[in-house]
């Protein structure tokens, strides 16, 4: 995991997803080596201080259901379509409970 500036966030969406903007998580999977689970996550400090502030949310919090989100997309999960997203949704919500953080979609 590796928590990065804009500019690298900016840089780093361009080269691997071909959009050009600071996104706030990139997960990058490289599937199991003996059961274990391989891949980076990045998290973009700005924009994830950014977004817990406009969404109202303690930066602690976002960053923990960022990387709960990020850990889930190596995992397979996604949420590209309404189905998947209500998965994904509900299983973060499930984690974060576990580890003690609010619901992160709670309006």
């Amino acid at each position: 995991m590796r928590i990065v500036g804009g500019a690298e966030a900016r840089r780093l969406n361009r080269l691997y997803r071909g959009r050009d903007y600071a996104t706030d998580v990139l997960a990058f999977s490289y599937g199991e080596l003996h059961g274990c689970l391989q891949g980076d996550l990045v998290l973009c400090a700005p924009v994830v201080a950014r977004e817990a502030l406009e969404q109202g949310k303690t930066l602690k919090a976002h960053f923990a259901h960022l990387t709960v989100h990020a850990l889930l997309h190596l995992q397979g999960y996604d949420h590209a379509g309404r189905r998947q997203a209500a998965r994904m949704e509900a299983r973060e919500r499930k984690l974060l409970a576990k580890l003690g953080y609010p619901d992160p979609y709670a309006g």
